[in-house]
């Protein structure tokens, strides 16, 4: 069965040495920590999607301070295939705008470093946790 391919971009959020996480549900259903993202609506840039899809989860509205990484992985949906792209850019909050959406969003929370350490489950997510305390703005 050849694997569906999907694309999606998201921001690690960062402000005064901590780090914005939501909890959302997974596949499985179970809630799990994590960095808001989601997939590019058609025409979208990745850069326009992520920071669409934080004031979506987050209600904060951001800007873009850099890129930070491409994050490449594969898992099974349905028993399909998926090979999956995310684009993580490193933002900074400008103000609030909304509420998350209730329907998807279970909780945020801002944590320093060792917080946000013990919260986050996937190994790319606790990847760009340590990038980010490496660029210094998570502490």
């Amino acid at each position: 069965m050849k694997a569906l391919k999907e694309y999606s971009a998201g921001g690690v959020v960062t402000k005064g040495g901590k780090v914005l996480l939501i909890r959302m549900k997974k596949l499985s259903g179970e809630l799990v920590w994590t960095y808001p993202k989601g997939h590019l609506d058609g025409g979208e840039t990745p850069r326009r999607a992520a920071l669409r899809e934080v004031v979506e989860e987050s209600g904060l509205e951001c800007r873009v301070r850099s890129t930070l990484a491409l994050v490449r992985y594969s898992f099974r949906r349905g028993g399909r295939p998926v090979k999956k792209r995310v684009r993580w850019y490193w933002m900074e909050p400008v103000r609030k705008v909304g509420r998350p959406d209730g329907a998807e969003i279970f909780g945020l929370r801002w944590l320093g470093y060792s917080g946000a350490s013990r919260l986050l489950e996937y190994p790319a997510d606790k990847r760009l946790l340590d990038r980010m305390r490496g660029l210094g703005a998570v502490s």
